[in-house]
C-alpha cells in the first residue's frame, strides 16, 4: 500500500470519529475526559489508530466496528 493511501485512509476514519462526535453534541474535551482517547489527534489524521482505540471508540459511540469503518471500506 502506498503512503498516499495510508493517509487517506486515515483521513477518511478521521471524518468518521469527527462525524459521530458532532452528531452527540460532544466536544474533543468531553470525549477525552470520558475516554483518555486524544480525538484532537485523531480528527487531524495524524495518528494512525491501534485496534484496542477503535474497539474503545466503539463502545464509547455504542456502535459496532462494522458501523464505524463501512463507509470506509
Amino acid at each position: 500500500m502506498k503512503n498516499d493511501d495510508s493517509k487517506e485512509i486515515l483521513l477518511e476514519l478521521a471524518n468518521r470519529i469527527k462525524t459521530l462526535r458532532n452528531e452527540r453534541n460532544l466536544t474533543q474535551a468531553v470525549c477525552y475526559e470520558d475516554t483518555g482517547i486524544n480525538f484532537g489527534r485523531i480528527e487531524r489524521g495524524v495518528r494512525d489508530v491501534s485496534f484496542t482505540t477503535l474497539i474503545k471508540i466503539c463502545r464509547y459511540f455504542n456502535i459496532s466496528m462494522n458501523e464505524l469503518l463501512n463507509d470506509i471500506f
